[in-house]
Parts: C-alpha cells; sequence; structure tokens
C-alpha cells in the first residue's frame, strides 16, 4: 500500500514539474492530456459512483427480478458499446469493439449456461439480505470507499500524465493500472469486511453491532488481510474460470485430460489456503486470511457443501453489474471523445470501463457479503434458527438428480482409474 501511494505521489510530483519546468513540446503535451483525458476520467467516475448505488438498490429491492436482469443487461450492453466502437472505423477503437463483441457472446452463454441456478441463488440472495433493514448505516463505510475511490481515480489519472515524463513510460503505467486495480479490490473488501462483521455477529451471537466500529476495525486489524485477500482472491476467481473451461474440454484429446487434471488438482490446493469466503472468518474471528480460508473450507466439507457454493453465481452476478457499469461508461465517454478529440477514444473507452467496473464492485460488496455470511454462518451452525431449509433441500435435491459440482475436485476418468 505504501509503494502504491508513494508511486502515485511521486508520478503526481513528476507531472507537476512537466508543467512548470519542461519544455514547450512536453508542457503541450501534457496540457492536451489533461484537457481531454481528465474530464472524461472525472466524469466516468461520477457515472459509476451513481450507477454503483442504482444497481445495489435495485439488487436489494427486487432481487428476484434483478438477477436475470443482470445477466442479460450485461450481454446487451457490452454488445452496444462494442458496436459503438466498430462505428467509429479506427483501427483503436475496432480492436476493443472487437473484445467487448467477444465479451458479449462468451456473456451470452454462459446466461444460458447458468438458467437452472438462478431460482436458487436468489433465494439465497433474498434470505441473506433480509438482516441489513436491520442496520441503518450498514452503507456508510460504501459512501466512505467511493469518495475515497473517486479521489484517488483523480490522483491516478495526474500520475499517468508524470508518467508521460517518466523512463520506461509503458511499463510505469501498466503498474500504475495494476496497483488502481488492486487498491479498488482492498477498498472492496474494506466494505466487505465490515458488512461480514456486522452480519456474522447477527447470526452466530445475535448481536446488533455499530457498523462504525466494524469499519474501524476492518480499515485496521484486518487492513492486512484485506490486502492480501486482493491479491490472492482475483487470481484465484481467474484461475476458476480457466479450470471450469478446461474442464468443459473433456473429450479424446489425453493431453488435454491431463491438463484439466493438473489444474483440478491446483485449484483444490489453492481453494484450502485462499478463497473469497475467508473474509466472514478475518472479519468475525480476527483470524489470518489463510488461516480462515482453510477453517473456513473444512466448514464446508464438513456440511458436504462443497459443490452448493462451488455453483453459487453471486460472485458472477456482481462481476456482471460491474461490466454494465463499465460499459455504460464506455458508451458515454466514447460518444464525448470522439466528438472533441477521437484520436483518444480507445484508450478513454478502456479506462472508463475500467473505472465503471471497479467503483460499482465496491457498492457491489455489500450483498456480496450478505450471501457469503449466509452461506459461512450456516456451515458453522446450521440449526440456528435464523436459518431456514433452503440450503438443506437444494443438497436433497442435488443427490436425488445426482447433479455435479460446477468445478469438480477430479475428473471422473481419473477417479475410475484411480479406484
Amino acid at each position: 500500500m505504501v509503494a502504491a501511494v508513494g508511486l502515485v505521489s511521486f508520478l503526481i510530483f513528476k507531472g507537476i514539474q512537466g508543467l512548470i519546468e519542461a519544455s514547450e513540446s512536453v508542457k503541450r503535451k501534457e496540457r492536451r492530456i489533461l484537457k481531454f483525458y481528465l474530464p472524461q476520467v472525472e466524469t466516468a467516475s461520477l457515472l459509476s459512483i451513481t450507477l454503483a448505488f442504482v444497481w445495489q438498490k435495485a439488487v436489494r429491492q427486487w432481487p428476484r427480478i434483478m438477477v436475470p436482469f443482470i445477466l442479460w443487461s450485461s450481454f446487451f450492453l457490452s454488445l452496444s458499446a462494442g458496436i459503438l466502437l466498430i462505428c467509429f472505423q479506427r483501427a483503436s477503437t475496432d480492436g476493443v469493439g472487437v473484445c467487448l463483441i467477444a465479451f458479449a457472446i462468451g456473456n451470452g452463454l454462459y446466461a444460458c449456461w447458468v438458467t437452472q441456478r438462478i431460482g436458487f441463488c436468489t433465494e439465497i440472495l433474498i434470505k441473506s439480505l433480509e438482516p441489513v433493514p436491520k442496520f441503518g448505516d450498514l452503507n456508510q463505510p460504501t459512501y466512505w470507499m467511493l469518495g475515497v475511490g473517486f479521489m484517488w481515480m483523480s490522483l491516478w489519472i495526474l500520475a499517468v500524465i508524470g508518467a508521460m515524463n517518466f523512463h520506461f513510460t509503458p511499463l510505469v503505467i501498466i503498474v500504475l493500472v495494476l496497483s488502481l486495480a488492486w487498491t479498488a479490490e482492498v477498498m472492496r473488501n474494506i466494505v466487505n469486511l465490515t458488512v461480514s462483521r456486522v452480519i456474522a455477529l447477527y447470526y452466530l451471537r445475535g448481536m446488533q453491532s455499530i457498523p462504525q466500529n466494524c469499519f474501524q476495525r476492518a480499515f485496521t486489524q484486518n487492513l492486512g488481510s484485506a490486502c492480501l485477500g486482493s491479491l490472492f482472491v482475483p487470481t484465484i476467481e481467474a484461475l476458476r474460470v480457466v479450470v471450469r473451461g478446461l474442464n468443459l474440454l473433456e473429450g479424446e484429446d489425453e493431453f488435454m485430460f491431463s491438463c484439466a487434471h493438473c489444474c483440478l488438482n491446483v485449484m483444490q490446493s489453492i481453494f484450502r489456503y485462499g478463497n473469497g469466503w475467508a473474509f466472514v472468518q478475518v472479519a468475525t474471528y480476527g483470524k489470518g486470511f489463510v488461516q480462515a480460508s482453510q477453517d473456513t473450507w473444512q466448514l464446508f466439507v464438513r456440511q458436504g457443501m462443497e459443490s452448493i457454493v462451488d455453483s453459487d453465481i453471486t460472485s458472477s452476478i456482481c462481476f456482471l453489474t460491474g461490466v454494465c457499469s463499465g460499459s455504460i461508461c464506455v458508451i458515454v465517454v466514447a460518444a464525448w471523445t470522439a466528438r472533441v478529440h477521437q484520436t483518444f477514444t480507445a484508450t478513454l473507452s478502456l479506462l472508463s470501463f475500467f473505472i465503471g467496473y471497479l467503483m460499482t464492485r465496491i457498492a457491489m460488496a455489500v450483498p456480496h457479503a450478505c450471501v457469503s455470511c449466509y452461506y459461512v454462518c450456516y456451515a458453522e451452525n446450521p440449526s440456528n434458527i435464523l436459518f431456514d431449509k433452503t440450503i438443506q433441500d437444494h443438497q436433497r435435491t442435488m443427490a436425488d438428480h445426482g447433479v455435479a459440482p460446477a468445478t469438480p475436485r477430479v475428473p471422473r476418468r481419473f477417479s475410475a482409474a484411480e479406484a
């Protein structure tokens, strides 16, 4: 964290130095970037914050409608953004547009694939959101983190201008992009830890905690776990997507079978030492991230819930909500930039998508944390009167129909061979 803040501060200094002391050509370049980058970035940030609260409020109020709506809205919005960029008929915008259209196609296929899971996901989301009205200021940490995120985005774009006057500019900008993604993920997980502590203590001990105190704890005692988890969890989720893709390639190709088998074994180890469910126990008991990951997964194994949590699509819904906001930001910023300075359209489109996605994910940490608490606290004490039989009935249904986990730990062919 110190390194990220230090890098941004140093590059802001270099940018200011360039505006004051550099040659006229450098000054013109920086002024042009300020003129055509900063207004669009600030607009994308404000728009994404507004969309973030709209999405979160809608999911909390109408979860039964919003789950399928988000699945298909992300498809149409990303497709629309891609078509718009291709209409500008420039090589750079065409490339970005093709990527968005390819993503939209994959998104549509995914929406068709998970149709059967929507019902159970919606039921869990409705049940997990029931305690939220009991805590009127539960959203306050989200306000703080989005405010900090807006200021950080403003400073970050100034650091990008400073990177133009520094050595190895492309490498420095890549590092800045990664640091932006990581710091935004830390902000999201601070909200996640705050909400997790409030909701988990309500489930496990019947306590009505003060969200402000939980926020202070997340920002101090649990900050290390938030930073570590922000590095591991996105990587693990990306690996899950790759593993599931490889698992669908089962056929006659023994090499692909071997790759899938190897990746699945790696995933089994990774899930034991690092998973997103761990934040509940980090927030509740103050455990370290790795220890909390191990203990949480053991709870799921003990209750036979691995297949249920593996097939949960709440994280995907939150991800696609970010994609919706990012696509809307692309449509607005691309149309604006194409009128004032078309050369920057592709770059600003990518940046606005990134900003829209990150800001929305911070706000969507609230429903995501509620669902995580419901699963983890149920696994810890299934007989708690605050839980109904939704998970038990779904386990029974999966057992009766022989439904396999969404990400099997060991492919059936290898299991049979080993047996």
